[in-house]
């Protein structure tokens, strides 16, 4: 009887297990039907929610010590995210939010760490996989529809390019395209080594979502076939069939490329990489002139912001609003939220002695990946190694963009992560495992609740920027939206740039500038400042907004070429201000 019971348990957390890690891995970087202002923000609460049914039915309560050092490096961050809201400026919507990621990455590679201890981890590893590989694979539908078949793109289904003659992915941006599609070709890989796939259905997976990442022309992307081709070259555990088709991967987005280049003559239009090598040079005038918003000089930016605050940083979030202030000529004409490089981006944050010490340990935890992954052997070392290889692929792209600020990578890596530390031949020593905790489905509960909170909160945002026809006024849906705990800075965007006053005026301007400052809010934020007895700041940050040599901002500064000199736009300011005078309340 007893053993009745304990197989009807096992086959009824099978059945939890399948959907939960297919729908998590698979639904949030497919979805493409989303609401303004963010076009991910329903993606990411889908993740979060699904992610918790994973932590719900897989976590046990000491699942998580086998990814201490992980775990360590992740509190330290979340301690920074508290830190820069509680004695920062950074607004609470948007520590919330930040917190609330972390603490879901935690909860994830707890349960990626747990997965990994239970007999049944090549099960929940494999459906794992599956998970990636039915992202890549129906990313690469979506991909050859948005540049073979433009006009089936709904932007409900299938989303709709930004960018002619080039994939971007329901995702809507061609490097996350590309982590999708590098993170389907490991799973496909994985999955042939476990024997779930044959290898002619492998290799047509992997050839065609290494074409795929051609239509996207992600330079990120071919770079990862590198690390797909090492793989394949020092991995002498894979089989001999999948080094070689690892080590082909270069091979084959060489003849996508070239299949694209003559299907592009034909056609008289360029596709994928000769898309973007056409777009590139005519940015650049033809002559191989840096582009201005190259990686290179937001790196410069930033490393001079790191020489001025080499010990505290600037703040967690803050990277904008301290780049945007600072006094930068010759800086890159685009508004960055974002260093694009993990490294830099917490070194400016959060200064040098915390970030060495985050990533020291997150190097640590990732050789201990690596580690455990190769003590583990058979089908268990297939999946460590794999689940690693999915942590370096996502690190790799974290070295020249930021796919862990977006839940869809956060937490599958997170996952993997997790599941590569709690590997290896101390598995088999600790013995069965015992199922899920009470604490790991209050953690999961957690998460499906928040994530469910999220959305409603979000809607209380929608109804400002895409109100139904039974919404009330404009400024009553904004004084609703700046209550909203996670997502109230985008209704104070919208009270800070609207053509009347409103009462949520000073609340918009001590809060909305620390998301992302642009052309708009920056004049308006100019103009409340020198109407509200700042007029010295406000000149100053007219003084920023010139740098960014914006057209939208031509209108503004028009007068100055007119000779208005008696208006403020138009003046220095009497005394250099730093970054830090803005982050006090304006004047009333």
């Amino acid at each position: 009887m007893l053993l009745t019971s304990t197989a009807g348990s096992q086959a009824a957390r099978h059945a939890l297990w399948m959907p939960a890690l297919l729908l998590a891995c698979a639904l949030p970087a497919l979805l493409a039907y989303n609401l303004p202002p963010s076009s991910t923000m329903l993606n990411q609460c889908l993740a979060v929610g699904l992610w918790g049914g994973v932590v719900a039915t897989v976590a046990p309560s000491d699942g998580w010590l086998r990814a201490r050092v992980l775990m360590a490096a992740v509190l330290l961050l979340l301690a920074a995210v508290l830190g820069s809201g509680l004695f920062g400026a950074l607004p609470l919507p948007l520590t919330a939010s930040a917190a609330a990621l972390v603490i879901a990455a935690l909860g994830v590679a707890w349960a990626g760490c747990a997965a990994a201890q239970r007999d049944e981890r090549t099960a929940l590893f494999s459906w794992f996989a599956i998970g990636l590989l039915v992202a890549g694979a129906l990313s690469t539908v979506v991909a050859l529809v948005q540049v073979f078949a433009p006009s089936l793109a709904d932007g409900n289904w299938i989303a709709v390019s930004g960018l002619p003659g080039r994939a971007v992915g329901n995702l809507r941006q061609p490097n996350h395209l590309c982590s999708l599609l590098l993170w389907g070709v490991i799973a496909t890989v994985a999955l042939h080594e476990l024997r779930v796939l044959r290898f002619g259905a492998t290799a047509a997976l992997v050839a065609a979502m290494v074409f795929a990442v051609e239509l996207s022309a992600s330079r990120t992307g071919a770079l990862g076939l590198g690390l797909l081709a090492l793989w394949g070259l020092l991995d002498k555990r894979l089989s001999r069939r999948s080094r070689a088709l690892l080590l082909a991967t270069p091979l084959l987005y060489a003849l996508s490329y070239g299949a694209m280049a003559l299907y592009g003559q034909w056609s008289d239009q360029a596709f994928g990489a000769a898309a973007r090598i056409a777009a590139d040079s005519a940015a650049e005038g033809g002559g191989g002139i840096e582009s201005p918003n190259s990686r290179r000089r937001i790196w410069a930016n930033a490393l001079a912001l790191i020489a001025r605050h080499p010990w505290l940083g600037v703040g967690f979030g803050e990277f904008n609003f301290a780049w945007s202030l600072t006094p930068f000529p010759g800086r890159p004409t685009a508004f960055f939220d974002h260093t694009h490089t993990l490294p830099l981006q917490l070194a400016v944050e959060l200064g040098l002695p915390l970030a060495g010490l985050i990533m020291g340990l997150l190097g640590l935890a990732l050789w201990q990946g690596w580690r455990r992954s190769g003590d583990a052997t058979g089908d268990d070392g297939t999946c460590a190694r794999s689940a690693w290889m999915l942590v370096l692929m996502i690190g790799l792209h974290s070295l020249s963009e930021y796919p862990l600020w977006y839940a869809y990578f956060l937490l599958p890596a997170a996952f993997a992560w997790g599941f590569s530390l709690g590997a290896g031949r101390a598995v088999t020593a600790i013995g069965p495992r015992p199922g899920p905790s009470w604490a790991g489905g209050i953690a999961g509960a957690v998460l499906v609740l928040g994530a469910a909170y999220a959305t409603y909160d979000y809607k209380l945002i929608v109804d400002i920027y895409a109100p139904s026809e039974s919404a009330g006024p404009l400024d009553e849906r904004i004084a609703i939206g700046q209550r909203s705990l996670l997502f109230g800075h985008h209704a104070d965007y919208a009270a800070a740039t609207g053509a009347e006053p409103m009462p949520g005026t000073a609340l918009a301007f001590r809060r909305a500038p620390h998301y992302l400052l642009d052309t708009r809010l920056m004049i308006a934020w100019a103009r409340y400042l020198d109407q509200h007895g700042q007029p010295d700041l406000a000149r100053a940050l007219a003084d920023r907004l010139r740098e960014f040599r914006n057209s939208a901002s031509d209108e503004f500064l028009k007068p100055c070429a007119q000779g208005a000199f008696s208006n403020f736009q138009c003046q220095a300011p009497q005394r250099p201000h730093d970054w830090r005078d803005y982050r006090s309340p304006p004047a009333k």
